[in-house]
């Protein structure tokens, strides 16, 4: 779960109780340590939620608090609905779908002007023309779990490797996907062509590195600077 996630399901939680309800009741209840929800408290309170009550009494929120609206330049409302279509243009279903579902959601809680302008956004992905051999979907779930995954793979001379990689990443060209990953059949990152995968399989076994570590390691090593 994101912070803004955790930040989002305390405020739901504490608009169920209209009595004060301790630090520790709110931490069981949403699977987080009374720490973090003391700090996610403060960091509501500093963002203008009317949270009343202090460590040990317990916490309530008070009542007619909603929060602000997104606001976003225009420039930023384009961005937005152009990233949101390519992915929907250019990515598997279930991507296809989130893109979907993610515009709908960020519409539903602009001001009615900003809204129009989303509807209105007069930029437009165009599809693109890759069919690609392997379901994405479970490659991108291994990436967010940091699972390891075993693929039967051929280079351009058609030659087949089964490898074991640590997949940090997916590229999506115009002609292809690419996925990066540390290969530990040659102990160093390599790039795979999701057309060249013949079989692909899901170990469930973390691997030993986080993969925001390795993201900064294979950047290095490929020369390429941070970004979104």
């Amino acid at each position: 779960m994101s912070r803004a996630e955790r930040l989002l399901d305390l405020i739901q939680v504490l608009r169920r109780h209209r009595r004060p309800v301790s630090g520790q009741a709110l931490a069981d209840e949403l699977g987080v340590s009374l720490r973090t929800v003391y700090r996610d408290i403060q960091t509501l309170i500093g963002q203008g939620a009317a949270i009343d009550g202090e460590a040990g009494i317990g916490f309530v929120l008070r009542p007619g608090f909603v929060l602000p609206p997104l606001m976003f330049t225009d420039e930023e409302i384009e961005a937005l609905v152009l990233g949101l279509r390519f992915v929907a243009r250019q990515t598997d279903a279930p991507l296809e779908r989130a893109a979907a579902d993610a515009l709908a959601k960020i519409a539903a809680v602009l001001p009615d002007d900003l809204r129009e302008r989303v509807a209105d956004v007069g930029l437009i992905a165009a599809p693109v023309a890759v069919v690609d051999p392997i379901d994405l979907a479970p490659l991108r779930a291994a990436i967010r779990s940091e699972h390891k995954v075993v693929l039967d793979y051929a280079d351009k001379q058609g030659e087949r490797t089964r490898r074991t990689i640590w997949p940090i990443a997916i590229g999506f060209f115009e002609r292809t996907r690419v996925i990066a990953a540390w290969c530990e059949l040659r102990a160093d990152f390599r790039h795979f062509r999701t057309d060249r995968i013949a079989a692909l399989r899901l170990t469930g076994r973390r691997y030993p590195q986080r993969r925001r570590a390795l993201m900064r390691q294979w950047r290095e090593s490929e020369g390429i600077s941070e970004s979104i």
